[in-house]
């Protein structure tokens, strides 16, 4: 019953712009934050389609203590999701009794539609390669398994493995329980969009990471070898901390940090869980991190995903089809909070490579950012030019800026993302220092085999 009241308010949030989803669902202290997002994502998917079938059914003019928000969630799990298999408190009698008329409208909806499945009614009126249709990214972590591991296991569970992908037009043929290898990160998976593994064994176990594409782009473009420094400048929820920590083989040390303690308190559940032993959480906030502690002398590799309005994931496209863009207001405090991180971020005196990275398509939020902090840093750093086939470069909103990446549903099959590496031009003399530090940690060469291979080609060409 919980989790239900727990999604009502999270919905009724969203819809009167209270804050974003994310942070809704943070805020809620529910537990399982990961179930609250599921289930509130997947009502908001559903919402036109749950609207519909409530009205035509009389469900609130029938049931007057019933509020709208609970009403649309209790539906959307009752027809659309797994049932409530225990839950559902008091009201699970109250909706079984109405179950064979909501069943109806769904059922009349579909034949004036003219569809057959549920997930086909998100289809009706929406182009290929939308919010609904992004596939299902699956990480597989290397600190527990390997992917050939992995893809046997999914194999022996019924479903066929295709091989590595070609391109976009492979992924976006994907149906039922055939799944393929991505062709530009080796230990990603790819499924199709309605598969859902949150109570799958290996995702339970640590060894699998959900986790969108472009989320794992950061990480492989900052590339930290092992026995490297590293800050996670705004780390939670921590999917990209616990990416780091597969790159480095958990050999060096990563400084994570985040200012919102009950983020921060999931994060090492999910760090746990994921058999990272090589990070120090910090509930700080990174602007208050001194470049001069000698703590982060070592420190050459940063990764910079702030706060953001996060106008480019899925499930904020959802919301924002009724909310519009973020205001003009809300979008100058993101700016400038991340301006400031990014700048701060740069004066970190062994610093040779930076990732900064949003979960918005707002140029005020990345090109702009981005343009504004090579310009302070006078020539110290410069934008890499990094995965050259990729499709989409950032806005041409200053020279250079296709060297920045961009992703979306339409052109890459991911979440709206921003992606723009930076590099130092000459190496502090500093960096010598902790490069001979670094060296000493890191173990003599992998021998030959598969193992190398993977790492090889998951490092991007620069």
């Amino acid at each position: 019953m919980a989790v239900y009241s727990a999604a009502a308010a999270v919905l009724a949030g969203v819809e009167s712009r209270q804050g974003s989803l994310k942070g809704l669902v943070y805020a809620s202290n529910f537990q399982n934050v990961k179930q609250l997002y599921a289930l509130v994502c997947e009502t908001l998917r559903y919402s036109a389609v749950l609207d519909a079938v409530i009205a035509n059914a009389g469900l609130l003019r029938a049931e007057k203590k019933l509020r709208p928000h609970l009403a649309k969630v209790l539906v959307y799990d009752l027809l659309l999701g797994r049932g409530f298999r225990g839950r559902g408190g008091r009201w699970k009698p109250l909706l079984e009794r109405h179950q064979a008329r909501l069943k109806a409208e769904l059922a009349r909806l579909k034949v004036r539609q003219g569809v057959s499945r549920n997930e086909d009614l998100l289809e009706v009126g929406s182009k290929p390669g939308s919010a609904s249709q992004v596939p299902r990214f699956v990480r597989v972590n290397t600190l527990k398994t390997c992917a050939e591991d992995a893809i046997d296991y999914f194999k022996r569970q019924g479903f066929s493995y295709q091989g590595r992908a070609s391109g976009l037009d492979d992924i976006r043929a994907l149906k039922g329980k055939c799944f393929l290898l991505d062709p530009l990160l080796p230990e990603l998976l790819v499924f199709p969009a309605q598969t859902d593994l949150h109570d799958h064994p290996l995702y339970q176990a640590g060894h699998l990471i959900l986790q969108d594409k472009a989320s794992c782009l950061p990480a492989m473009l900052l590339a930290p070898p092992p026995g490297s420094h590293v800050i996670d400048a705004c780390a939670a929820p921590g999917n990209k901390t616990s990416h780091l920590a597969a790159l480095l083989k958990n050999q060096g040390k990563i400084f994570a940090f985040d200012q919102d303690a009950k983020r921060l308190a999931s994060m090492a559940t999910l760090l746990a869980r994921a058999g990272v032993s090589c990070c120090e959480l910090a509930e700080q906030d990174f602007l208050t991190v001194s470049p001069s502690d000698q703590r982060y002398c070592q420190v050459q590799y940063i990764l910079l995903d702030p706060s953001c309005s996060g106008s480019g994931m899925p499930s904020r496209q959802l919301e924002e089809s009724k909310a519009g863009m973020p205001s003009p207001e809300r979008l100058r405090a993101l700016a400038a909070f991340q301006q400031r991180a990014l700048s701060h971020a740069l004066t970190f005196p062994a610093l040779r490579r930076l990732v900064y990275s949003t979960c918005s398509v707002c140029q005020e939020e990345n090109e702009d950012v981005v343009s504004t902090a090579l310009q302070q840093s006078l020539g110290a750093f410069r934008l890499a030019a990094v995965l050259p086939s990729w499709p989409h470069r950032g806005l041409g909103a200053f020279p250079g800026a296709e060297h920045c990446l961009r992703a979306s549903p339409e052109t890459t099959l991911t979440g709206g993302f921003f992606i723009a590496v930076l590099e130092r031009v000459e190496v502090p003399s500093s960096v010598s220092q902790a490069e001979t530090a670094a060296s000493e940690l890191t173990p003599s060469p992998a021998p030959k085999g598969k193992k190398r291979r993977r790492k090889a080609a998951a490092t991007p060409g620069t």
